[in-house]
């Protein structure tokens, strides 16, 4: 990968006793591959919500870089399982979409099942149900897990070698939780 190949890492934050329905801090860092940050965009989501996907493409279109070459996500689940939904997404970006985790995990389907019941838990199946299989990627001493639209496992290897550091957290997805963690302290201080 270059090193001015720009990748946009996305992660969300929400702290405390937040419910259901409230929102999350979502934010999203610019990070070119040799690691320096190129821009950041703020956004919210709703907790335990379906809004997700659209969130992240409301901030996508608020940063508004036409250079942007990756969209890098922290999960599929964020803000208690508002799923985003990764062809969706990678469809109304037009760029190649990874969502990383870093834990093995027997899957989501058991954990949606408890948290939600009815017409709510068929579309949050439905939604998880369309995401591709998940991947387990060694770099240097750590382990990823990936799944992703618009680019195949040699390409993410590339992507997730190029902007972590010696097998951490990407770049783009450590500094995108920083900045969420920030806007989110600032968002419940005012």
């Amino acid at each position: 990968m270059k090193s001015g190949a720009r990748v946009l890492g996305v992660a969300e934050s929400f702290r405390g006793e937040r419910s259901p329905g409230e929102p999350s801090t979502l934010a999203g860092a610019l990070v070119r591959a040799d690691r320096v940050v190129d821009g950041l965009a703020f956004g919210s989501l709703t907790i335990g919500g379906e809004d997700a996907t659209d969130a992240v493409v409301a901030l996508f279109l608020e940063l508004d870089r036409a250079d942007v070459q990756y969209v890098l996500l922290s999960g599929i689940a964020p803000a208690w399982y508002n799923l985003l939904d990764l062809p969706a997404l990678a469809d109304a970006l037009d760029r190649p979409v990874c969502a990383v985790s870093f834990e093995r995990s027997p899957g989501l389907e058991g954990p949606l099942r408890e948290a939600f019941s009815g017409a709510e838990l068929d579309r949050h199946l439905a939604v998880y149900e369309r995401q591709p299989a998940r991947e387990r990627i060694e770099i240097g001493e750590g382990e990823f897990f990936w799944r992703g639209v618009g680019l195949d496992a040699a390409e993410a290897r590339e992507l997730l070698f190029a902007t972590a550091t010696d097998g951490g957290r990407p770049e783009p997805l450590r500094v995108a939780r920083l900045a969420a963690r920030a806007a989110d302290r600032f968002r419940e201080d005012l």
